[in-house]
C-alpha cells in the first residue's frame, strides 16, 4: 500500500470505510411478482399459475375439478376448448367456474355420468397485454372392472415339475396393483423358487409338496377407486414321487434366446428373468459392452428383476441375465431402446423490456426422436398471427428489437415428438418502471457462525436493475469472493463470521431510478456442549453424574432436555436434573443405558451422549494427588478487532481444586515460538475477555494450578490474526541535534513489529524552524530511525516531531520536540579579560559573555589558558607548557589556583561550545606577589671535629621570592634522648655553607633549617650529625649524613683502660637493649616525637587557604605527577623537588572535581612540617652507638 501524506488534509480513517459488494448479474427474464401493491398499477400479461395434469384420471364418483389458474394486471378472463372447439360452460347447468379462477367444476354427483365429460380440455387467460394457454388436459374416468367369470381345473402334477399361475387381471384405468393371497388374506410366502413376476402371473421354479393348497387367489387393487378385485380361487395338488429328476435351468419368462425392451426417458427401466430348474436356478444380470450403473441399479424379486432408475439414452444397449443352477446355465439376451419424450434443454422465461430495448425468447428441447418446435403467439400458431415488426423468428428463437408498448404479447412454444409434447408460455411484457425493492425494510437475520447467510432483496424495475450490496455506510463499490448473489437479487454468505454482522444495503438501478433497502444481519455464537457427559462405570446403589455444560450466544436461551435410550427419562424421583448436571441416584441395573444431553436454541441444536454401565461394588481406591491436568477444547468466541474471549474446559484437578489458571499467548507473526503471559484468572473461572492489539496473529494456551503444582500447557488455541489498525503509539526517544553546521540529524526509537499494529510501517517525520513562521516539512521514510534534513541554517532551534504510520492508517499527534540544527564554532571571542591576583598562588579571573549568537552553538563554558612565562634559561624549548581551566556553563568569572609565588603569568580566554573553542582573547599579563620559599633542596653535614661540625645546603628549589636569610637551629640529644637548649642562628641568604664550632664533643646534634624571603619562613628541613669522640672521630655506623674524619688516628686498642670500658660499655648495652624491649613489648614509646611537639618552632607557621572559585584544571601538555623524594638520601641529603602549591597536592590529579557552578571542590592547601621545639628527639629509636656516644 502506498500512503501519500496531504498536509493540511484530513485522512479519512480506514476503520470508518464502509465495505461495499457490488454484485451484477445477468438476468435472462424477469417475473412481475404479485405484490399487492406493486399490481396496483403494474400492468402484466396473463401466466399460468396451476393446472390438472395433461393425463387426468379422474374418480367417477366425485365432482370433476379441472384446474386452471392464472395470474395478471389487469386480472385475466378464462375460456375453455373440448375437443379442439369451444366449450360453452353456460349452455351446460352442471358445469360452473370458480370466481376469479378458470377452474371448471362438473357436478356430476347429483346426475350426470363422468364418461359424458370425457375429452381433451384446453384453458386460456387472456386480458389486454396477450393470452396464455394450459397444456391440453386428457381427461378420462378411472376404471376397476370385475374378472370375467371362468371355471378354473384344479392343477395336479409332480414333485419337481416347475408351474405358473395365470393371474390376466381385467384392464383397469390406470392399471391394478396385483398381490397373491390366500382366503385369510395373507400374503404367499415368496422365494428363488415361488415368486410373482411383471405381469403379475406367479412362478414355481419347482413344486414341491408343500406347495399343495386350495386358494391361490390372484388381486387386482384400483388404487384411483380404492377397489380390490378378486380372481377365482386356483387349487394345486402336488404329488410326491419317490425320486424327482433334475435339470438344467430353462426360462419361463421371456421366452426364446433374446427380446426386445423399449422404454422411455426418465421412468424406471425394469428387465425381468425367471427360470425353472431342479434343482432352483439362481439369476445373475449383466451389461454386455459396459458396466451396470452404480447408484441407479437394484435388485427386485430375489434377482429376478432387474431396475435402473432415471434412464437416460446411455443406458441403451444389450443386457444378459443368466440362469444357473449346478447342471448348467443359460442366457437371455434383452435389447433395450430408450426414447425420450421432449424435455427441455432451455425453456422460454418472460421477459420484461424496455420501449426501445431488445430481446429474445429461446425454446430448446431435446428428445428421441428429435422434437419438432412450433410458436405461438397468445394461442394462435405464429404464421397466421398478426404481423408484428418488431420480432424475427429464427428456429427456437424469435428476436426482438426495438420493442414497443404494443409489442406485448404471450408467446407459446410447442415442442413435440411421437412420445409427448411440451407447451411454455413466456410473455413479452413492455414496461418503463422504475426499480422497486419487495422485501421488507430493516428485516433483521440471525445466523449461526459458519453457516450461510442468505439476505433476501426481492426486487422488481424495467429495464431490468442492476443489484448492488453495501455493507455498513455507503462507500465504493468492492468485488468479494466470500459472496454470492442470486438472481433473485439475494445475497449469499456462504460462511458467516462475527466480522459479517452489520447492516447490509441492497440498492436496485436502472435508467429510470434507484431503490434501495437496508436489512439487519447478525451473527450468534454456535451452541456447543464444552463439557459433554462421559462414559461411565458405577456400582449398584451409588449415585451417578453426567455433566452437560452447554455454551451458547448470550442472546439466545438454550434449553437442555436428557434422553435416555433416546426416550423420555423414566418418570422417577431417583433422576433429578440441575443446570449443567443429570444426577441419577441409587442406581440400579435397569438404569444401564445411553443417556443423551440435547440444547436447542432458536437457531440451533446440539446433542452429546453418554453410556451408562451398572457394576457389583468393588472396594474403592485411595484418591491419587497430583497436578491438574491441562486443560483442553480452547474456543475463541466474541472475536472483535480489539478483544476476544477465551474459554476451555479445565483438565481432571486430580484431588487437588484448581486455585487459577494462566494464559498465554504466542504472535506468530513476530515472534514465533515465543509465549508470553497474558493474563491470570481464578480457578472457578473458565472464560477471559482478553484484550488484544491489533495486527497480531494470536494463539492462546492455558495452565492450571492447584496445591500440588501447575499442569502442562494446554494444546494451542486456534489461531486469531487480529485487524491491522493504526497504530496507537509513536516512536519515543526523539531527539534533533545537528552532526554538521548545515544539518539537522533527527533520530527516534522505532517501534516494534508488535507495536506497529498493521503492515507498512513507515514514520512521518515533521519539523520547522522554532522561531520562524514556516509550514511544517514532512517526510515518510520507511521502518528507520534516522533523518537528516540538509540545508539548514547553522544552530538554529528547530520543533521536530516524528508520527508512526501504517497501511492503516497513523498514530496519534506526536508529542513536538526541539533541537537544534548543528553547531559551528563561536566566532567571537571574550571581551574585557581582567584578573585580580588574590594571593601568591591564586588569582580571580574575570570577562565578558559572549554574545548567543556568535557562540553558533549549545555553550558548553568558558575556557582559561594560562601559562608561566619562561626564564632566559629555558627560552631554548620549543614550546610554553600551558594549563587550562575550564568553567560550564555562562559563568563569567573563575578562580586560578596553585599558581608558583613570585612569577609572571600570561591567560586568554576562549568561549566553547559543542563543536569547540572559539578565538582566543587578548593575552593578559599578571605576576604574582612573594610566597614562602620551599625547604633548601639539600643539607649536608660533613667535616666533623671534636667541637665542630660543617653544614652545606643548596637553595631551594622554589625560592618564590628573593631569599633574604637562611635560619639554622639546632639542639644537643643526651643519652637519656632529652633535647638540649635551642640555638637561634641566622645566616646570610647568599651563603651555602657554614661551620658550627664550640660544639660538645662526642654529642648528637638536631637541626633545623630553612629559608625566608620578604613574604615569610619557607618549610624547614632537619637532620642530626654527631661531633667526634675524642682523638679517634668514630662515627655510628647510622648516622646517614656524610662521613665523619678524625683529624689524628691514635692506636688504644691495646690500652688496659681502653680494654675494661669497652667492656663496661658491652654491660651497659645488654641492659639497655634488654630494658627497651621490655618498654616496647608493653606499648611504651620514646618521648622523642612528643618532645619535638611540644617544642616546635613558632615561627613557622601553617599556610592559611584562601577562597575562591577553581575551574576543571588540566595541562595543555602531558605532565607527569611530580615524585616525593626520599626524606634522607644515602648521601644524608634531603631534597624537595615539588611546589607545595602543586595542583597535584589538591586531591584529583590534573583533572579536579568541581562544582555546576565551576567551583573547585575541596581544599587547597599545602603540605606543612611543624618545627619541633627545644628537647625533642628524633622519632627513630637510638642506636647501641650513639648509646656509647652519649655515655661518652
Amino acid at each position: 500500500m502506498q500512503l501519500k501524506i496531504m498536509p493540511k488534509k484530513k485522512r479519512l480513517s480506514t476503520g470508518r470505510v464502509p465495505l461495499i459488494l457490488l454484485l451484477c448479474q445477468v438476468i435472462s427474464a424477469l417475473e412481475v411478482p404479485l405484490d399487492s401493491k406493486l399490481l396496483e398499477d403494474l400492468v402484466q400479461p396473463p401466466t399460468i399459475t396451476q393446472q390438472s395434469p395433461k393425463d387426468y384420471i379422474i374418480d367417477p364418483r366425485e365432482n370433476i375439478v379441472i384446474q386452471c389458474e392464472a395470474k395478471g394486471k389487469p386480472p385475466p378472463s378464462f375460456s375453455w376448448t373440448r375437443n379442439g372447439t369451444h366449450f360453452d360452460i353456460d349452455k351446460d347447468p352442471l358445469v360452473t367456474m370458480k370466481p376469479g379462477s378458470g377452474t371448471l367444476v362438473i357436478n356430476i354427483m347429483s346426475e350426470g355420468k363422468a364418461e359424458t365429460y370425457e375429452g381433451v380440455y384446453q384453458c386460456t387467460a387472456r386480458n389486454e397485454r396477450g393470452a396464455a394457454v394450459s397444456n391440453n388436459i386428457v381427461v378420462r374416468p378411472s376404471r376397476s372392472p370385475l374378472w370375467t367369470k371362468e371355471k378354473l381345473e384344479p392343477i395336479i402334477l409332480r414333485n419337481g415339475q416347475s408351474l405358473v399361475l395365470p393371474c390376466r387381471p381385467p384392464v383397469g384405468l390406470p392399471p391394478p396393483i396385483i398381490f397373491w393371497m390366500d382366503n385369510s388374506f395373507q400374503r404367499l410366502p415368496q422365494s428363488e423358487r415361488v415368486s410373482q413376476g411383471l405381469n403379475g402371473d406367479l412362478y414355481f421354479s419347482n413344486v414341491l409338496p408343500e406347495d399343495t393348497r386350495e386358494d391361490y387367489i390372484c388381486y387386482a387393487r384400483f388404487n384411483h377407486t380404492q377397489t380390490i378385485q378378486q380372481k377365482q380361487p386356483i387349487s394345486v395338488k402336488v404329488i410326491s414321487a419317490k425320486s424327482s429328476r433334475e435339470r438344467p435351468p430353462t426360462f419361463l419368462t421371456p421366452e426364446g434366446n433374446a427380446s426386445n425392451k423399449e422404454e422411455l426417458r426418465g421412468n424406471v427401466l425394469s428387465l425381468e428373468c425367471i427360470a425353472e430348474g431342479l434343482p432352483t436356478p439362481i439369476i445373475y444380470w449383466i451389461k454386455e459392452d459396459g458396466t451396470l450403473p452404480m447408484n441407479r441399479t437394484f435388485y427386485k424379486n430375489f434377482k429376478k428383476t432387474l431396475q435402473i432408475t432415471h434412464v437416460s439414452e446411455a443406458d441403451s444397449g444389450n443386457y444378459q441375465c443368466i440362469a444357473k443352477n449346478s447342471l448348467g446355465a443359460i442366457h437371455h439376451t434383452i435389447s433395450v431402446t430408450v426414447k425420450a419424450a421432449p424435455y427441455w434443454i432451455m425453456a422460454p422465461q418472460n421477459l420484461v423490456l424496455s420501449p426501445g430495448e431488445d430481446g429474445s425468447l429461446i425454446c430448446r428441447a431435446n428428445g428421441n426422436p428429435k422434437p419438432r418446435i412450433s410458436w405461438l403467439t397468445n394461442g394462435v400458431p405464429i404464421e397466421i398471427a398478426p404481423d408484428d415488426p418488431s420480432r424475427k423468428i429464427d428456429g427456437d428463437t424469435i428476436i426482438f428489437s426495438n420493442v414497443q408498448e404494443r409489442s406485448s404479447a404471450v408467446y407459446q412454444c410447442n415442442a413435440s415428438n411421437e412420445y409427448g409434447y411440451l407447451l411454455a408460455n413466456a410473455f413479452v411484457n413492455v414496461l418503463a418502471e422504475p426499480p422497486r425493492i419487495l422485501t421488507s425494510a430493516n428485516t433483521l437475520y440471525q445466523v449461526i457462525a459458519n453457516r450461510p447467510a442468505l439476505l433476501e432483496c426481492a426486487f422488481f424495475g424495467s429495464p431490468l436493475p442492476t443489484i448492488e450490496w453495501f455493507k455498513g455506510a455507503k462507500g465504493s463499490a468492492l468485488h468479494e469472493d466470500i459472496y454470492v448473489l442470486h438472481e433473485n437479487g439475494t445475497l449469499e454468505i456462504p460462511v458467516a463470521q462475527k466480522d459479517s454482522t452489520g447492516t447490509y444495503t441492497c440498492v436496485a438501478r436502472n435508467k429510470l431510478g434507484m431503490a434501495k433497502n437496508e436489512v439487519h444481519l447478525e451473527i450468534k455464537d454456535p451452541t456447543r456442549i464444552i463439557k459433554q457427559p462421559e462414559y461411565a462405570v458405577v456400582q449398584r446403589g451409588s449415585t451417578v453424574s453426567f455433566e452437560c455444560k452447554v455454551k451458547h450466544d448470550h442472546t439466545l436461551i438454550p434449553t437442555v432436555m436428557w434422553l435416555k435410550d433416546n426416550g423420555e427419562l423414566p418418570n422417577d424421583e431417583r433422576f433429578t436434573i440441575d443446570k449443567d448436571h443429570l444426577v441419577v441416584a441409587d442406581v440400579i441395573d435397569d438404569d444401564g443405558g445411553t443417556y443423551t444431553c440435547v440444547a436447542n436454541t432458536t437457531l440451533d441444536n446440539v446433542s452429546a451422549s453418554a453410556v451408562l454401565s451398572v457394576v457389583a461394588p468393588t472396594p474403592t481406591p485411595a484418591p491419587i494427588y497430583d497436578a491438574p491436568n491441562p486443560p483442553f477444547d480452547l474456543e475463541l468466541t466474541n472475536q472483535l478487532d480489539k478483544s476476544v474471549q477465551l474459554s476451555w474446559t479445565p483438565g481432571d484437578d486430580n484431588n487437588s481444586p484448581i486455585t487459577k489458571f494462566i494464559i498465554e499467548y504466542e504472535d506468530a507473526m513476530h515472534e514465533a515460538g515465543l509465549w508470553h503471559h497474558q493474563t491470570e484468572v481464578p480457578g472457578t473461572q473458565t472464560t477471559a475477555q482478553l484484550k488484544l492489539s491489533p495486527y497480531v496473529n494470536y494463539s492462546f494456551r492455558v495452565m492450571a494450578v492447584n496445591g500440588i503444582g501447575s499442569s502442562l500447557p494446554s494444546e494451542a488455541s486456534e489461531q486469531y490474526f487480529t485487524k491491522a489498525a493504526e497504530p496507537d503509539k509513536n516512536p519515543t526517544a526523539v531527539e534533533g541535534l545537528g552532526s554538521e553546521p548545515d544539518n539537522l540529524v533527527i533520530t527516534w526509537k522505532p517501534l516494534n513489529g508488535f507495536d506497529s499494529n498493521g503492515p507498512g510501517l513507515q514514520y512521518k517525520v515533521s519539523w520547522r524552524q522554532k522561531d520562524g513562521d514556516d509550514e511544517w516539512t514532512s517526510v515518510v521514510v520507511a521502518n528507520v530511525s534516522k533523518y537528516i534534513v540538509s540545508g539548514t541554517p547553522t544552530f538554529v532551534p528547530y520543533l521536530i516531531k516524528v508520527q508512526a504510520l501504517n497501511d492503516v492508517g497513523f498514530a496519534p499527534e506526536p508529542a513536538v520536540v526541539m533541537g537544534h540544527s548543528g553547531e559551528d564554532l563561536p566566532m567571537v571571542a571574550p571581551g574585557n579579560v581582567r584578573v585580580n591576583v588574590v594571593n601568591s598562588t591564586l588569582a580571580e579571573v574575570h570577562w565578558d559573555p559572549v554574545p548567543l549568537k556568535s557562540i553558533r552553538g549549545h555553550l558548553q563554558g568558558y575556557r582559561i589558558y594560562y601559562w608561566k612565562a619562561q626564564s632566559s634559561s629555558k627560552r631554548h624549548r620549543r614550546h610554553v607548557e600551558k594549563k587550562i581551566l575550564t568553567f560550564q556553563g555562562s559563568k563569567t568569572h573563575g578562580m586560578l589556583p596553585g599558581l608558583e609565588p613570585f612569577s609572571h603569568y600570561t591567560l586568554n580566554v576562549r568561549v566553547v561550545n559543542g563543536k569547540g573553542e572559539g578565538p582566543a582573547s587578548l593575552d593578559r599579563v599578571f605576576h604574582t606577589p612573594e610566597g614562602v620559599p620551599s625547604a633548601p633542596s639539600s643539607l649536608k653535614i660533613s667535616n666533623p671535629t671534636l667541637d665542630s661540625l660543617t653544614l652545606e645546603w643548596d637553595p631551594p628549589s622554589h625560592p618564590n621570592g628573593i631569599l633574604t636569610e637562611y635560619t639554622l637551629k639546632y639542639q644537643p640529644i643526651n643519652s637519656t634522648h632529652e633535647l638540649g637548649p635551642l640555638v637561634d642562628l641566622k645566616i646570610p641568604a647568599n651563603k651555602t655553607r657554614w661551620t658550627l664550632k664550640n660544639l660538645n664533643v662526642s654529642t648528637r646534634y638536631k637541626f633545623y633549617f630553612y629559608a625566608q624571603t620578604a613574604a615569610g619562613s619557607g618549610s624547614q628541613i632537619t637532620e642530626e650529625a654527631v661531633t667526634n669522640v675524642d682523638e679517634a672521630g668514630i662515627l655510628p655506623p647510622d648516622v646517614g649524613a656524610g662521613k665523619a674524619m678524625a683529624s689524628r688516628q691514635v692506636d688504644i686498642a691495646t690500652q688496659g683502660w681502653f680494654i675494661g670500658l669497652m667492656c663496661a660499655v658491652a654491660l651497659l648495652i645488654l641492659i639497655l637493649l634488654i630494658v627497651c624491649f621490655i618498654r616496647r613489648n608493653k606499648g611504651g614509646k620514646y618521648p622523642v616525637k612528643e618532645k619535638e611537639d611540644a617544642h616546635a618552632d613558632p615561627e613557622i607557621q601553617p599556610m592559611k587557604e584562601d577562597d575562591g572559585t577553581f575551574g576543571e584544571y588540566s595541562d595543555a601538555e602531558d605532565h607527569k605527577p611530580l615524585k616525593k623524594g626520599s626524606r634522607t638520601p644515602s648521601d644524608r641529603t634531603v631534597k624537595k623537588e615539588d611546589s607545595d602549591d602543586s595542583l597535584v597536592d589538591y586531591g584529583e590529579g590534573v583533572n579536579g572535581q568541581f562544582n555546576e557552578d565551576g567551583s573547585f571542590i575541596g581544599q587547597y592547601s599545602g603540605k606543612k612540617e611543624k618545627e619541633p621545639a627545644e628537647g625533642n628527639e628524633s622519632s627513630e629509636a637510638p642506636s647501641p652507638v650513639n648509646a656509647m656516644n652519649s655515655f661518652v
